[in-house]
């Protein structure tokens, strides 16, 4: 078993996330930044893709094995949109707050606001790793017509879970990671790891 591994994130949010679920393994996660790596382009259609091309990318700079995750919003009434461009759906310079507006103007005329989060993580033990780990999950709610919550990040203040009736942006740190896409994805990968290990 790997005792290092290198995060394909600069997002203090994701970071944070995914360091609280790797605890219980004792593996020293690293954020790439460590190593100065810059952050990995991201020219594809998919989730999926996104997220090895990231995973490889600071695999290869860091030496290390490496998890990269891709996530974004998917709303039913903009046919999936923002999706893979989620991160910067406002334009640059990206800001979370930028990209809620423009999610909330996109969404005006629109009566339907059924939405879900989509996470995609990839983990490679090399960069030229011919067997990557790939895990997903999904977390189904909808989005509100105004911000609530001070936690979280990205659009969890619009994003509401409608089984708890609360947004992202108002969960603890644990409920979240419990339900989570990327939660959900980091458990799946977990148990896919140990089945590795024997």
């Amino acid at each position: 078993m790997f005792n290092k591994l290198v995060i394909a994130s600069g997002n203090a949010g994701k970071l944070r996330e995914i360091q609280q679920l790797l605890a219980p393994l004792k593996i020293e996660v690293l954020p790439q930044s460590a190593f100065n790596i810059a952050e990995a382009d991201e020219p594809h259609c998919t989730f999926v893709e996104n997220a090895l091309a990231k995973a490889r990318h600071a695999s290869l700079h860091s030496g290390l094995p490496a998890l990269a995750d891709d996530s974004g919003i998917c709303v039913d009434a903009l046919e999936g949109k923002p999706g893979v461009h989620s991160a910067y759906f406002g334009g640059e310079p990206r800001s979370d707050d930028k990209n809620n507006k423009t999610l909330l103007n996109a969404l005006v005329k629109e009566t339907g606001r059924a939405a879900h989060y989509y996470c995609a993580l990839v983990f490679v033990h090399s960069h030229d790793d011919p067997q990557p780990i790939i895990a997903e999950g999904i977390w189904a709610g909808e989005i509100l017509t105004e911000p609530r919550g001070t936690g979280g990040f990205g659009y969890d203040p619009l994003f509401m879970d409608l089984n708890l009736g609360k947004t992202g942006a108002e969960l603890d740190l644990d409920v979240k990671n419990q339900i989570s896409h990327r939660g959900q994805a980091l458990r799946q990968l977990i148990k896919k790891l140990k089945n590795l290990q024997g």
